[in-house]
């Protein structure tokens, strides 16, 4: 006579499955929780902010350090340096005007940072008596470079200093240095670095050249 099977034989374990869904519904509440939380975080970066301008009263000491003037003034030096189109100049060709010379290059981080200041002031000044004169010191090999980083800064027009001798003409340790020459020819300051030309502080340093004082 044979076994008749047991009452449970052959039904799926209820128990056992359940648990399983339960489980995997658990699993997918905390994966969902989990992403939306990663998605929170993963915003994207802010861009660090510009640093905040110096104080007025900073600025116009940082200006007075580099500023000199000189006891005797001098005339400026009688040499030549180039236009763009390879025509020599002299700063004498500018007798009558106050010149404010910048000698510059393109690995001077500093020159090329404060040139556009430079810019403004010419565009400010046009037709008032001011020339502003940027002589690069640039290699021969590096002149196109520096031709076309002056054409980004109008009106400034391109003069080139091929022999790299007027940094010793006009006595300039460091760059950039710029000289102001009054309308007779003689220097009238300098600024031994770079400077913000749209400041008050060197414009009133261009008023006093023209001024004759």
């Amino acid at each position: 006579m044979s076994e008749s099977p047991t009452p449970d034989a052959g039904k799926p374990k209820g128990g056992l499955l359940t648990w399983a869904l339960g489980g995997a519904a658990v699993f997918g509440v905390a994966a969902v929780v989990y992403i939306i939380a990663q998605a929170s975080n993963n915003t994207a970066p802010t861009a660090p902010s510009a640093p905040a301008p110096k104080p007025a009263a900073q600025q116009a000491a940082a200006f007075a350090s580099k500023l000199s003037t000189p006891e005797t003034p001098t005339p400026a030096p009688d040499y030549a340096f180039y236009d763009e189109a390879g025509k020599p100049v002299k700063l004498a060709d500018f007798r009558g005007k106050v010149v404010v010379l910048n000698v510059w290059a393109t690995w001077c981080g500093p020159c090329k940072i404060e040139m556009p200041t430079l810019a403004k002031l010419a565009r400010d000044y046009e037709g008032k008596g001011v020339e502003v004169v940027v002589v690069s010191i640039d290699s021969a090999e590096k002149a196109t470079q520096a031709r076309l980083f002056i054409s980004q800064n109008a009106p400034l027009k391109f003069y080139h200093d091929r022999d790299m001798k007027l940094p010793f003409k006009v006595d300039a340790p460091g760059f950039p240095t710029t000289v102001i020459y009054g309308r007779d020819g003689h220097e009238a300051a300098r600024v031994a670095g770079d400077a913000d030309w749209s400041a008050a502080e060197p414009r009133a340093v261009v008023e006093k050249a023209l001024a004759g004082g």
